[in-house]
């Protein structure tokens, strides 16, 4: 399972990065907007973790074009903010699949990404 982390916190993004390559994913970590969208240029990506959160730029952004190029990718968006904890942004993202805190332990995190990314 091949998974893109798009996180700003570099050290957050390792701790994800080490769960999940723990259960045998191939994790890349974008830590901008412009990182991510080259990575989704690329190899196809099963699930995508996104942090809505993105200082100066666009999470949405991001997902808009995962929709568009890789519309098979599963998307978990994360987020310390209760912005969209309403579900509305599963209205606005397709490939949406899930909508955790930032706070979230790993291993969650984890098993939430391994379910999605096994229905590829």
């Amino acid at each position: 399972m091949r998974v893109l982390i798009v996180e700003k916190n570099s050290d957050l993004a390792d701790v994800w990065k080490a769960h999940l390559a723990r259960q045998g994913a191939d994790v890349t970590v974008a830590t901008s907007q412009d990182e991510a969208v080259g990575v989704l240029q690329g190899d196809p990506v099963d699930v995508l973790i996104l942090n809505l959160v993105l200082p100066g730029q666009s999470a949405i952004a991001v997902a808009d074009y995962a929709s568009y190029r890789q519309p098979d990718a599963k998307i978990v968006f994360i987020s310390s903010d209760n912005f969209f904890s309403d579900g509305s942004l599963f209205n606005h993202i397709p490939n949406a699949r899930a909508f955790l805190q930032e706070r979230t332990p790993p291993e969650d995190l984890a098993a939430i990404v391994d379910h999605y990314g096994r229905l590829n």
